[in-house]
C-alpha cells in the first residue's frame, strides 16, 4: 500500500487490529445475521473504490502542492505542517460533535493533557520523520516512481522485527523481500538511465520506508497511554507534530519563503491546501473501512493493486515514456509485496489453526 500515504494508515491498522471498535465505522449486523451476498459485494466494492480514489487523489494533490511549476512553492514542511494542523482540528471538531448523536456519539472527548502529550512525544518525532520524508520523496521523484522509491517498508519491517523483537521470518517471506529489493535497485538503475534519477528523492524514500516501520512499532508502545483510543492518539500526535514543525520551518527558512510567495493570498491555493489536508485525514478513515469490510490481507492486496493503477495513471497523465526494464522493476516491487502479503497471510492462518501455538505467539503473527 502506498503507505503515506500513508500517513495515518499504520495507526488505524494497529487500532483495528487491537480489537477496539472504531466509533466512526458503521457497526456490522447484529444477531449473527449476515447481509445478502449482493449487498455485501456492493458495499465492499464501494469501500474499495473509495479507498483507491482517496489514496490516489491525495498523492497527485500533494505532488501539485510540493512540486508544481505553476505553484512554485518550495516549502514542503509548511505543507506537511498545515495538513497535521487540519487533522488535529478535524479530530477536535468530530469530538465536539459527539453530543450531536450518531454517527459521532461514540467519539471520546478530547482535551490536551501535557503529561499525555509528553508520553506521545517519541512517536510524534517518528511521525514527523515519516510524513516529512514521504512528502520530500514525492517532491523529488515523479508520481510514477513514487511507489518504487519508498518500497522498502516491508524489508525494514522484517529487519526491525528481528533486531527489536527477535522475531524470525520464513524463507519464502525473505525471498519475497529479495524480489522487492531487486525491483527497487532495478528501478533506481532505470531512472538513472532515463536521466530522471534524484538521489535526494531516493534517500528520502528509504528514510520514509524506515520511518513507516518505526511508526508501527512506536504506535504499539504508545497506544496504552491514550487508553487504546486511536482518535486521542491521532489528536496528540498531530498537535505535537505542529509544535515540533515550527523550529524546523524557522531553521530551513520556510517562513521567509512564504513571505515572498506570490499566491499566499489566493483562495484557490488555500482551497487546494485544505483539500490536501482533508484527504490526508480521510485516508486513515477509508483504510479502516476497507479493513473492516474485507480483511487486513485483502486490504494489503488492494493496496498493491492500487499502487499499480497509480503508476499507470501517472505515466499517462504526465505523458511519460518508460522502458521495458522500468516496468519490470515496478512489477517486481508489486509482485514481491503481493507475495510477502500472501505468505504472511498463510502463516497467520496456520498459526491460528494450530492448537499447540500459544495465544501470545498468535498475537505476534500478523500480515
Amino acid at each position: 500500500m502506498s503507505r503515506a500515504q500513508l500517513t495515518r494508515t499504520g495507526i488505524l491498522r494497529m487500532a483495528l487490529g487491537g480489537g477496539g471498535a472504531d466509533p466512526l465505522l458503521p457497526a456490522e449486523g447484529g444477531g449473527g445475521r449476515r447481509a445478502p451476498f449482493l449487498l455485501r459485494a456492493l458495499r465492499i466494492g464501494v469501500v474499495v473504490c473509495l479507498y483507491w480514489f482517496t489514496s490516489i487523489a491525495m498523492v497527485f494533490l500533494n505532488k501539485y502542492l510540493l512540486d508544481s511549476p505553476s505553484l512554485r512553492l518550495d516549502a514542503p514542511l509548511f505543507v506537511t505542517f498545515f495538513q497535521c494542523a487540519l487533522t488535529a482540528a478535524l479530530c477536535l471538531g468530530l469530538s465536539l460533535g459527539a453530543a450531536c448523536g450518531p454517527p459521532c456519539a461514540g467519539l471520546p472527548a478530547l482535551r490536551l493533557d501535557p503529561k499525555v502529550s509528553r508520553s506521545v512525544l517519541p512517536l510524534s518525532a517518528v511521525f514527523i520523520g515519516m510524513v516529512t520524508s514521504n512528502n520530500l520523496c514525492l517532491k523529488h521523484v515523479g508520481v510514477a516512481f513514487y511507489n518504487v522509491g519508498r518500497s522498502l517498508t516491508t524489508v525494514f519491517n522484517v529487519l526491525l522485527s528481528y533486531l527489536l523483537l527477535k522475531q524470525t521470518t520464513s524463507l519464502y517471506a525473505l525471498l519475497a523481500c529479495g524480489v522487492i529489493i531487486g525491483g527497487f535497485w532495478l528501478g533506481v538503475d532505470q531512472e538513472g538511465a532515463e536521466g530522471t534519477l534524484s538521489w535526494t528523492g531516493i534517500f528520502f524514500g528509504i528514510l520514509a520506508s524506515l520511518c513507516v516501520s518505526l511508526n508501527a512499532i512506536y504506535t504499539k508502545k504508545v497506544l496504552p497511554v491514550v487508553d487504546g483510543s486511536i482518535w486521542r492518539l491521532t489528536f496528540y500526535n498531530n498537535i505535537n507534530a505542529c509544535v515540533l514543525f515550527f523550529p524546523l520551518m524557522v531553521l530551513l527558512g520556510e517562513f521567509r519563503t512564504l513571505y515572498h510567495f506570490d499566491k499566499l493570498g489566493s483562495p484557490s491555493f488555500w482551497g487546494m491546501m485544505t483539500l490536501g489536508g482533508v484527504f490526508g485525514f480521510a485516508i486513515g478513515y477509508v483504510t479502516g473501512l476497507q479493513i473492516k469490510f474485507t480483511s487486513p490481507l485483502t486490504h494489503n492486496v488492494s493496496g498493491t493493486a492500487k499502487a499499480c493503477a497509480q503508476t499507470v495513471l501517472a505515466v499517462i497523465y504526465f505523458e511519460e515514456t518508460k522502458s521495458f526494464l522500468w516496468w519490470t522493476s515496478n512489477l517486481m516491487v508489486l509482485g514481491g509485496s503481493f507475495a510477502y502479503t500472501w505468505v504472511k497471510g498463510l502463516e497467520m492462518r496456520k498459526v491460528q489453526e494450530d492448537p499447540n501455538v500459544k495465544s501470545s505467539e498468535r498475537n505476534e503473527t500478523g500480515v
